[in-house]
């Protein structure tokens, strides 16, 4: 937790559990069903749901569901396969929406 002082962070927006870093944005061109997210490289202090075949925009992806592991609020999904070889890029990355983070340390 040291290493993560002073970086810019996002939060969960319930009760401000550090999910990630600004560092591992991937892409911010991300639609979730409510609006914008982003794309990150890594994501921490999650807990994956089940996982899921979902018909996405880009095509069929096996997803899991992530959720604050604080306060249980579900954040956004995370991609463990990608069934188009072109969407490949995204397995084991985490889509946060961004009306359920927050930044820190900006």
């Amino acid at each position: 937790m040291a290493d993560l002082i002073g970086n810019r962070m996002y939060s969960c927006f319930k009760c401000r559990n550090l999910v990630s870093r600004h560092d591992d944005i991937v892409s911010k061109g991300f639609q979730a069903t409510s609006g914008r997210a982003f794309l990150f490289s890594h994501a921490i202090n999650i807990i994956e749901g089940p996982k899921e075949d979902r018909h996405l925009i880009t095509g069929l992806h096996t997803v899991a569901d992530v959720f604050c592991s604080d306060c249980g609020e579900i954040l956004g999904w995370k991609y463990e396969r990608a069934y188009d070889q072109s969407q490949k890029y995204k397995e084991g990355k985490v889509v946060l929406e961004n009306f359920k983070i927050v930044k820190e340390n900006w």
